[in-house]
């Protein structure tokens, strides 16, 4: 897959030890493919995070339920926080102690699963 193949076209890959976390430029280049995302930092850790409104607890805990599906298949796993009505979703990658390039991945399938969903 090249550079212009969307976000949420592509696959989570794996790690080594000459993974990093991605540069202050990197993540403002990927930051605005993934609409209505942040990128907030929790005990020093930059993390993407959105909130989704769902109609009733059973639609949110669906979506729940799908990106948890998701995150399984790209084995890559986030903190999701499911209430009545809301769902947030919080990306990053522990083994470089930031954002990755899998975090925005992760994030845009996120979106076209909330996009599929509505």
């Amino acid at each position: 897959m090249t550079a212009q193949t969307p976000l949420a076209d592509r696959h989570c890959s794996g790690y080594s030890r000459k993974s990093r976390p991605l540069t202050a430029e990197e993540i403002a280049e990927f930051l605005p493919q993934i609409a209505g995302w942040e990128v907030v930092t929790i005990d020093e850790i930059p993390r993407l995070r959105r909130a989704f409104s769902f109609q009733d607890f059973a639609t949110a805990l669906a979506f729940t339920n799908a990106v948890g599906q998701m995150a399984e298949e790209e084995d890559h796993h986030p903190v999701i926080t499911t209430e009545w009505g809301k769902v947030t979703v919080y990306w990053w990658t522990h083994f470089v102690g930031g954002l990755h390039l899998n975090d925005f991945i992760a994030a845009a399938k996120t979106d076209r699963i909330y996009a599929r969903q509505r």
